[in-house]
């Protein structure tokens, strides 16, 4: 969908933000894949202002599997649905580079909460994949820490995404038994946050936050994971069920 207003907003704001590669030893080499041209544009000068590279820009699901061949990026953010159809194109190249090119991370955009595309991405692995809706391109920090998160090997799932599928009410949900606290962090945990990242962001001690992580997998029966991706893993297939 066009976005006339894109590259306006990013530019504007673009310079108030730190440079996150500053002192990184090569740029984070990006692919972008989105046919609204400028909300491609806008986001590719607001990356290449902050350090990144990007290295090539396409229209198309099929243009976009040539560049990341060619070019073998460290991500590709993907535009979810893309031509001809307007459907799932972007999703299905996005599921194809996690299969053929797994040294490339995907981070997925989308115009509207799918959940069922979040977590068919999401059904193999969490590690170097994203899920966001492009409003959240507006909120430049974190749109720029969640493609680091994810061209490092981690996570980022949309935070409505992600409250959609804890709030989805099934019978004997054991999700009614968490605290108010618990499903917050919860829903930080599934986004992909660590244990520090979560304590700045609902204002608790890193300790705090561990025993609410404990008291999380214990009521929702799931195997206790100090790693951030087996987290997101086990929260994503509790999501599944």
């Amino acid at each position: 969908m066009p976005h006339p207003r894109v590259s306006a907003r990013l530019s504007g704001v673009a310079a108030e933000l730190p440079d996150p590669t500053q002192g990184e030893r090569a740029p984070i080499r990006v692919v972008l894949a989105d046919d609204s041209v400028l909300l491609r544009e806008g986001i590719a000068s607001v990356l290449e202002r902050k350090g990144f590279e990007v290295v090539g820009q396409s229209g198309a699901a099929d243009d976009l599997l040539l560049k990341v061949r060619s070019y073998k990026p460290d991500i590709a953010i993907v535009d979810i649905k893309m031509p001809p159809t307007q459907t799932d194109e972007g999703l299905r190249a996005a599921k194809e580079i996690r299969e053929k090119h797994p040294e490339t991370a995907v981070l997925i955009l989308s115009q509207y909460v799918e959940e069922g595309y979040a977590l068919e991405l999401l059904q193999d692995s969490a590690e170097g994949v994203g899920y966001l809706l492009k409003d959240r391109v507006y909120d430049l920090a974190d749109f720029i820490a969640a493609i680091k998160r994810v061209a490092g090997g981690g996570s980022a799932l949309d935070p409505t995404v992600v409250s959609r599928l804890v709030g989805r009410k099934r019978s004997n949900d054991p999700i009614d038994a968490l605290t108010t606290r618990e499903r917050e962090v919860l829903e930080l945990m599934a986004e992909g946050l660590s244990n520090s990242a979560i304590a700045a962001r609902v204002f608790l001690t890193d300790r705090g936050v561990e025993k609410h992580v404990t008291s999380i997998f214990q009521k929702l029966q799931l195997p206790v994971a100090a790693d951030t991706h087996r987290r997101v893993l086990a929260v994503v297939a509790f999501l599944q069920s």
